[in-house]
């Protein structure tokens, strides 16, 4: 029998009652950071904006573009905010493009919670690489998916791209 080991959703799995229920934003939190923060897995700072990775992805190198400010809809974007968190996703499919070499990008976000936003108060959008058959039968028959990299290294490997590829 082989085993499938995701030991950084210990944490997660564990989380009281009380931790889950928090008020608290996890992007609000990222948005604090000016530049790279492993533990927060933000990968690169705009003045508006942030790109950091999903602790949870669908697959390797799945990463989210946020604006620094909490707003629920693109509507409430000021223009700067809106065409800065643009910019960096441009920037950010590049990113994935370079690194990853996959076959194609979904490039997605889910407005409200009935279009299925994990965060319904913090507009971000979604980046997640895709490779031919990387929907494999582990999705459909067990609801798991397999991750081929870490965080750490996937998380090492994007902050090197962006500090090396300054907007220009």
């Amino acid at each position: 029998m082989k085993q499938l080991w995701a030991p950084w959703r210990k944490s997660y799995v564990q989380r009281t009652d009380d931790a889950r229920s928090a008020d608290s934003c996890f992007l609000c939190t990222a948005a604090t950071h000016v530049g790279p923060d492993q533990t927060c897995l933000v990968l690169a700072t705009t003045e508006h904006s942030f790109v950091m990775l999903n602790r949870y992805p669908y697959a390797s190198g799945h990463i989210m573009v946020c604006p620094r400010r909490h707003v629920a809809s693109l509507a409430d974007l000021r223009s700067e905010e809106y065409a800065d968190m643009m910019e960096l996703l441009r920037r950010s499919v590049t990113a994935i493009d370079d690194v990853f070499t996959p076959q194609g990008c979904n490039v997605g976000m889910n407005l409200g919670t009935a279009a299925g936003a994990g965060v319904p108060g913090h507009v971000h959008a979604h980046i997640v690489p895709r490779w031919e058959g990387d929907t494999n039968f582990m999705s459909v028959v067990s609801d798991t998916r397999v991750i081929s990299d870490d965080l750490t290294t996937t998380w090492t490997t994007l902050v090197d791209w962006f500090t090396t590829h300054k907007k220009r």
